[in-house]
């Protein structure tokens, strides 16, 4: 003999409470907050658009960066170490992934050399030839 009886669900009961641990909240075991506005005041957050850099005071710490749509050695440079004069030391630091200044594609991932503020690198040595 087969079971056909389907089954009952008539006394399954769903809700959501804006409440932590469940606890009572405004209306008849609604478990919402008829009217009252929600509370942020322990709400934190930031972000740090350049990471910490790395090397002492005034250096900006090499780092690893993924070419982005539109990106060239030069606009990265800009944006990066603030002067697009120093897409050579990109080049340079990345000789193993970039065989062509000109040719890079969006998801390469390369490496920023640490340069000071001076603009004097400390990146690896340019590959001989």
């Amino acid at each position: 003999m087969s079971n056909d009886r389907k089954p009952d669900f008539s006394n399954v009961q769903s809700g959501a409470s804006t409440t932590p641990g469940g606890g009572s909240g405004t209306g008849a075991g609604s478990g919402t907050l008829a009217g009252a506005r929600p509370d942020f005041s322990n709400v934190s957050s930031g972000a740090d658009s350049v990471p910490t850099a790395q090397g002492g005071p005034g250096s900006i710490g090499a780092r690893s960066y993924t070419i982005e749509q539109g990106d060239t050695l030069s606009s990265i440079a800009q944006r990066v170490y603030g002067k697009a004069s120093h897409w050579r030391r990109i080049f340079e630091a990345n000789r193993d992934a970039i065989d062509n200044p000109d040719r890079i594609f969006p998801g390469q991932v390369i490496t920023l050399p640490e340069l000071e503020q001076d603009g004097e690198g400390k990146g690896p040595p340019p590959a001989s030839a």
